[in-house]
């Protein structure tokens, strides 16, 4: 299985993201704009630009979209990287990830999480890893564990509250940066006097922006503070954080479901605009902003669905 990128345009992201409308899949990575799986061939587009094709059928699908196609380099999952000290995996660490950014229906959670290095073989014995690589189930089972084993603290921004700030002018990167910033905060209450060697930040902003944005808050003091894209294979703490956030996620869409009266998808793609359609008909559309994220375009795909119904 071979991997190809291409570096794109906003625009032309936003255009393959419209080709791709009926192989949206459910889940895609921290960061991603979307991802699609065709035959032969699995699309993931990042904000940053680019586009990465994995599959067998890779090279004809990104030659769809551009020329200068180049081969993308075999993923490396141990080596720290940037600006990250040698052997910083096995430090005693604060690690912070957010679920639900990209999700239509249901709220941010984000989570920081303690990990101990004396408790790094532990957290690997009870299957701690990249949540990416794991299905609800086994979230659900490793979060019940580690949720009395490390100190963490966990933040959710409800939809009333994300549409609120989102209208005002706040962008969803500062939203961010404020939880982490906070649930950091109070994993350092709840751990002190003890400090840790470091905390890493899985990265959606440069830290210098990240700073910016928390400038006005009580703010984690910039010594020690790493942040990486794809940290969850980087510290366990950070892939820990993560399926505690996803615990919470999915615990909040079940939620969802009961007070909806039917199962929320998850997700941005087609799926979410026939539930949000669904929603409209038997609830009113009073109600979509305890449900979802009202600037998506979704929205608007949901009530062209019901137009479409009516004519």
């Amino acid at each position: 299985m071979g991997n190809v990128v291409l570096n794109l345009s906003l625009p032309e992201i936003n255009k393959m993201k419209s080709y791709y409308e009926s192989k949206l899949l459910d889940k895609f990575p921290p960061g991603s704009v979307f991802s699609a799986k065709t035959a032969s061939c699995t699309i993931t587009a990042y904000k940053s630009g680019k586009v990465l094709f994995q599959g067998n059928g890779n090279e004809a699908e990104a030659s769809r979209w551009g020329e200068a196609a180049a081969k993308a380099p075999a993923k490396s999952k141990a080596a720290p990287k940037g600006n990250l000290p040698e052997g910083f995996s096995q430090w005693s660490v604060i690690g912070s990830d957010e679920v639900g950014t990209g999700d239509f229906f249901g709220p941010i959670t984000v989570v920081a999480a303690y990990v101990r290095k004396e408790d790094i073989p532990l957290m690997k014995e009870l299957g701690v890893r990249d949540s990416k690589d794991l299905n609800d189930e086994k979230i659900i089972a490793i979060a019940k564990v580690i949720k009395d084993v490390v100190p963490f603290s966990l933040m959710t921004l409800k939809n009333e509250k994300y549409n609120q700030l989102q209208k005002s002018g706040m962008s969803q990167g500062k939203m961010k940066a404020i939880l982490h910033n906070q649930a950091i905060l109070n994993v350092l209450e709840k751990i002190s006097p003890v400090k840790p060697d470091g905390i890493l930040i899985d990265q959606f902003v440069q830290g210098s922006t990240y700073f910016q944005h928390v400038k006005n808050q009580k703010a984690v003091a910039q010594e020690n503070v790493y942040f990486s894209t794809k940290a969850e294979g980087i510290h366990l703490a950070v892939a820990a954080a993560s399926i505690l956030a996803r615990y919470a996620f999915v615990q909040y869409i079940d939620k969802l479901s009961e007070s909806a009266g039917f199962k929320i998808p998850k997700g941005a793609g087609a799926q979410v605009d026939e539930a949000a359609a669904r929603l409209i008909l038997k609830k009113g559309r009073e109600v979509l902003p305890q449900f979802v994220k009202l600037h998506f375009a979704n929205t608007e795909k949901a009530i062209n669905l019901i137009n479409k119904k009516k004519n």
